[in-house]
This record gives structure tokens, sequence and C-alpha cells, in this order.
């Protein structure tokens, strides 16, 4: 990338100011893709400095019951990888008539499955996730001995390939990770799936410190992160944190609610992880 990505310009800033960052995730089309749009703005207003954009996927890599089920409630409603990219460029749209501050503009990941990918043709997606608004991906089932030409096509796009580091991947490996990865690396804190967790591994910071060893880039966790104090904590570790069940979950939940009450109860809930963040 000739240019600096959002991605990047916004961790520039963050450690300009010492400020970790907030990213939270939501599940593209639940509970439709009506509300999507709408939800992206509450986030962002609520203080996100990063939005994750998960792409309903039938088989799941990585995710839990909660982010499953999401997933499951999208394709049911026949959500196609097209429907989501024509939304979020009609987001895109929107706020870029309706406002040039960057505050509200996050930067938008794909969590999005190679085999999509794939079917879609990798140039043909990352050049429409570009023009449809998006700023990074991550493909959590794309191996790192098998990047190589799909980092060089998102590169060409301009696009962030993020990729995992997990508690169990050697350091070696986790060195050829990082070398292959653009934006910030996105460290799972736990062995196993997402979802609501209430203590974090007592490790969680000097494996930060490990992998901080072999790169300048920003890492961020997620997996099993849901509470303020937890964001707090992690606020002294971590260039980011990742949310993701914890929002999904809100969405089912308050499935009864109105549109408007739905989307203002999930930006009261994000509001409350953003303000152990602020200093």
């Amino acid at each position: 990338m000739s240019e600096m990505n959002r991605i990047e310009e916004v961790f520039q800033e963050l450690r300009r100011v010492d400020q970790c960052a907030l990213i939270p995730f939501i599940t593209a089309g639940d509970p439709d893709l009506e509300t999507t749009r709408p939800l992206i703005q509450a986030l962002a207003d609520a203080g996100a400095d990063l939005v994750e954009l998960g792409m309903p996927y039938s088989d799941p890599i990585a995710d839990g019951p909660v982010i499953q089920a999401a997933y499951n409630r999208a394709l049911s409603r026949n959500i196609q990888l097209g429907d989501i990219l024509d939304c979020v460029a009609k987001r895109s749209k929107e706020v870029s008539v309706e406002s040039e501050n960057k505050e509200n503009r996050p930067p938008l990941i794909s969590m999005i499955s190679y085999s999509l990918v794939f079917r879609y043709g990798p140039e043909a997606f990352f050049k429409r996730a570009v023009q449809s608004g998006f700023d990074g991906a991550i493909i959590p089932d794309l191996p790192v001995q098998e990047c190589g030409d799909i980092s060089k096509v998102a590169a060409d796009q301009g696009l962030c390939l993020i990729q995992l580091i997990t508690p169990t991947t050697p350091m070696d490996r986790a060195e050829t990770i990082v070398n292959s990865t653009t934006g910030f690396i996105y460290y799972v804190s736990v062995t196993g799936i997402t979802g609501e967790r209430t203590q974090l591994p007592a490790s969680l910071g000097a494996r930060i410190q490990s992998i901080r060893s072999l790169t300048d880039l920003p890492v961020c966790v997620g997996f099993g992160i849901s509470q303020p104090d937890q964001v707090q904590e992690l606020r002294e570790i971590a260039d980011g944190v990742i949310v993701g069940s914890a929002i999904v979950r809100r969405m089912e939940d308050n499935k009864g609610l109105s549109q408007s009450e739905q989307i203002a109860e999930v930006g009261e809930f994000v509001a409350t992880l953003k303000k152990p963040l602020i200093r």
C-alpha cells in the first residue's frame, strides 16, 4: 500500500495520544441489513475507533454459539455477500454526504471466510470491498503459509490484511504471521471459540509483550472480552480491544424492541466499554 490506510492512520493518532482502540464486532444482516447500516453509525457515535463486520457463513471457523446464531439468523433471510457490500457502500455514501468528520467514520474491517473470498474472486472481492468502504479484512481460515498471493492482491487495492495469533502459536510461526500482516495484529486471548468470559488469562500481558518484540504493529486483543473492567485491564497492555459476543447477544436479547430501541441499547453498552479507554 503506497498511501497510508485509514486503519494505520487511526492507530497512528491513538498512539500519539496514548489511547487504546475500541473495536466492536457486529454481524452484517442481524437482524437485517436495514438495521446494520444505522447500527454501524451508532457504534461510531458511541466511540468506536474501528468497526468489525462479520460476514455470515454457514460453517463459522472459531465463532461461539452467540455469533453462530447471529450468522444463522442473517443467512435465514438469504443475505448474500453482494447485499452486504451494497449496504456498506450506501452507508459510506450517506456519511460522506453528511459529515467530513473522521471521528464519524471509523474504519471498517470485514471478518470473512476465505471460501467466500475465493468464490467471489479475491481481486474482485477486495476491489469491491474498498469501493464499498472497507479498509481491512480478517480471513481466519487462511493459513499464513498460503496467504502470500492474497496479501499482495489486498495490498494492491489498498486494503489491510489482518491476521490472527493465538496462545498456542509458536514464536517462529508468530514471526511469520507478523511479517505478512498489515494494519494490526489480532491476538486471540484464549484457546477456543469466541464468547463472553468472566476472566482474562493471567499470561496475557506477557504474551502480548512477546509479540511486540517481533513487530511495531499494534496488537489488539479479542475473544472473551465483555465487561468494562476487562477493557480497563487491557488498556494498559494492548493497543486495541475487540468486543463481539457481548454486543451480538444484546441484539438477540432485544429482538422484541423497535429498531431504534435496539440500536440505542447497543450504543449505550458500547459507550460503557469506551469510557475506561478515555484518559
